[in-house]
């Protein structure tokens, strides 16, 4: 009996190389990147940042949140979004068949690749989505001290 290769066996061993490596890579630029993740984090907070000439606007669904829930904090060169939220559905019969309760808090740490102006950050939401515009610091020049 003569043993012949499956050609197709031998493109699904290449498919799982290509994804292994894939994996590692991402995993590499994820935490090493200057707008990489904190560890700990949640995945589900979506975030797209654009940077412009003189500041970051900042995008990060929030759906099925209300603005009381989320707490928007920034530092010199660090932005954190935390959303908590505690929902019940009680029916009001006593003999209740149904009783649905759910807590779902999300956090996220996002380093900025530069300083920010903190006392002008801008956070408004719209339809789920929490957009905050963040100036960048001004650049100072440097200053000449005299050696006396």
């Amino acid at each position: 009996m003569s043993s012949r290769s499956n050609p197709f066996e031998e493109v699904e061993q290449f498919f799982e190389r290509m994804a292994r490596q894939f994996d590692e890579s991402s995993r590499t630029w994820a935490s090493n990147g200057p707008l990489r993740r904190s560890t700990g984090e949640s995945p589900e907070l979506a975030v797209d940042i654009v940077e412009h000439d003189d500041e970051f606007v900042v995008s990060v669904d929030v759906p099925g949140f209300e603005k009381r829930d989320i707490d928007v904090r920034v530092t010199d060169q660090m932005l954190h979004v935390e959303a908590e939220h505690d929902e019940s559905i009680d029916e009001e019969d006593e003999r209740y068949l149904r009783q649905e309760r759910r807590h779902e808090s999300l956090r996220r740490r996002i380093h900025l690749p530069e300083a920010v102006d903190r006392e002008h950050v801008n956070a408004q939401m719209i339809n789920g989505v929490l957009t905050i515009t963040i100036p960048k610091a001004e650049v100072r020049e440097a200053r000449t001290i005299e050696i006396e």
